[in-house]
């Protein structure tokens, strides 16, 4: 290691990092003390994780740094890092685009010059991540050694791996490796949850508990939370990881074909049934069967389902032959099933056979700044899909964002983050190289239009006293529903689309209002 002042001063902060902290915290400080020894206006790390490198911890970038997912095909600065076993320095008239363009806090418009520094981690002699750093100064880097930093990282990858095995790290970055390859597999794209927040924090350490466990799970929480990627990360985190995940919408499947696409059926069971198939269930023998939006299973396939559950055993539609199955089934729903069996619209046995682990999802408005690092993982997908160099979030943007109740949860920001980039492009003539989002492309409601929309959708007349909940909620339901479908001239899948919600689920919906 080269003898230098300064960076002997820091091995004894470096080295106070392998006491207990946190991970997020000893990484913080880790920048902290490298900051120290490289002035500069940003730095991070980053892990690599497959194709892609995660921020684990950024100093002086944009908050949404964090979630964002840089895929190393597409940021050629951070591929010639990868490629080379020491630090590099990029010149400051490098012509390769910088995957921090626009990110640097506090900075409005283009880096036009910078010095950007970057060197890989290794871990056990195998590639592990990154640390870069980027000044608006070009000539900030050249006054030291590149050793430094190359000495630097040595302490680094000493302190990643003292957390590894102080948090158990190293075996979380390989479930999730292996569930990113499942994603890739049956998605075409990683998918993950992603956040900070103390509610995910509580959120991820119930999945890892409940993973290892073969106990049936009941994923609760309102629409557009992420239930789904909940599934798919227990699945991941259970001994049936190699095993498929099968799913199934059970509200988006018509009454007659629910029974079909469970168990299975046999030629010549109805009417199309042209051969012999088997179910949801069988294909994910030795595996785990989601079930999403399991409370509108019609009563008759409930009791079908409690017996598989019971038994192991079902039969195909149109035979008598018992097929035995071990699968682990993981439910979800939006609706509160307690009350659905006190209405006599679930069943008892089949709720308590299902909930035997509640897990409850936090909606996105309890995750506090969580809505920054998943707009950041949202604004990099478009970033990629539009072919920009940055895309990125004023300030008066992300303020917007942090003040939004997000009724529709994680999936209202996905859409609303690639409505936005949409609208942002059209605004210019000619295709930027730092694209912002401002808040007026986000298009979100002001407190006067929600009061407005609020007083819109009031009862004509005040509700009696006593009123049961659930049927308030269904009368607002009912009337909301009638008044898109008066603005749409009764038709039902512009509704679904105003609605924001699946057309087989508003069906299901109407005919449960007694609307169909």
């Amino acid at each position: 290691m080269t003898a230098n002042p300064l960076l002997e001063t820091l091995i004894p902060l470096v080295a106070d990092l392998s006491r207990e902290l946190d991970d997020g915290e000893r990484y913080r400080r880790l920048l902290a003390a490298l900051r120290q020894l490289f002035p500069c206006d940003a730095v991070a790390l980053l892990r690599l994780d497959g194709e892609v490198l995660v921020p684990l911890a950024v100093e002086g970038l944009s908050p949404d740094t964090l979630g964002r997912r840089f895929r190393v095909s597409e940021h050629p600065r951070l591929a010639a890092l990868l490629e080379h076993a020491g630090p590099t320095r990029f010149a400051a008239d490098c012509g390769l685009p910088d995957p921090y363009d626009g990110l640097v806090e506090g900075l409005h418009g283009h880096l036009e010059v910078h010095d950007c520094l970057g060197c890989p981690l290794y871990l056990d002699e195998q590639l592990w991540g990154l640390l870069t750093l980027d000044s608006l100064d070009p000539a900030s880097f050249g006054r030291f050694q590149l050793d430094n930093l190359e000495a630097f990282a040595s302490l680094a990858a000493a302190t990643v791996k003292v957390s590894e095995r102080i948090s158990g790290l190293a075996q979380r970055v390989e479930a999730e490796r292996q569930l990113t390859e499942l994603y890739k597999q049956a998605l075409q794209r990683p998918r993950e949850l992603v956040g900070q927040s103390a509610a995910l924090r509580k959120l991820q350490e119930e999945i890892r508990l409940v993973g290892d466990s073969p106990l049936t799970v009941l994923i609760t929480g309102e629409t557009g939370v992420g239930k789904e990627l909940v599934a798919e990360a227990i699945h991941a985190a259970s001994p049936r990881a190699q095993r498929p995940l099968v799913s199934i919408n059970c509200a988006a499947l018509p009454d007659a074909l629910v029974e079909s696409e469970l168990f299975g059926h046999v030629r010549g069971a109805f009417s199309g049934a042209m051969s012999e198939r088997s179910g949801k269930f069988e294909l994910a023998n030795g595996g785990s069967l989601f079930l999403d939006e399991v409370g509108e299973l019609p009563l008759a396939i409930q009791a079908k389902l409690l017996r598989v559950l019971q038994s192991g055993q079902l039969q195909r539609v149109g035979s008598d032959r018992e097929h035995r199955v071990d699968v682990r089934v993981i439910a979800a729903t939006n609706r509160d099933l307690a009350a659905e069996v006190r209405a006599g619209r679930f069943r008892a046995d089949l709720y308590h056979r299902l909930s035997v682990y509640p897990l409850p999802v936090p909606p996105l408005r309890e995750r506090g700044r969580d809505v920054l690092l998943l707009a950041g993982y949202f604004l990099e997908e478009n970033r990629a899909r539009l072919g920009l160099r940055s895309l990125r979030l004023s300030t008066e943007a992300q303020k917007a964002l942090l003040g939004h109740d997000w009724p529709g949860n994680v999936r209202e920001l996905e859409h609303l983050i690639g409505r936005a980039a949409i609208k942002a492009l059209a605004r210019h003539g000619e295709r930027p190289r730092i694209l912002s989002l401002e808040a007026q492309d986000l298009d979100l409601p002001t407190a006067e239009a929600l009061r407005s929309v609020d007083e819109g959708l009031a009862p004509a007349e005040p509700l009696p006293a006593g009123v049961e909940l659930r049927s308030a909620v269904d009368a607002f339901q009912r009337r909301l529903i009638e008044q898109c479908l008066a603005r749409h001239q009764g038709k039902w899948a512009d509704a679904a689309r105003e609605l924001g919600i699946d057309r087989a689920n508003l069906s299901r919906l109407a005919k449960r209002l007694g609307l169909r």
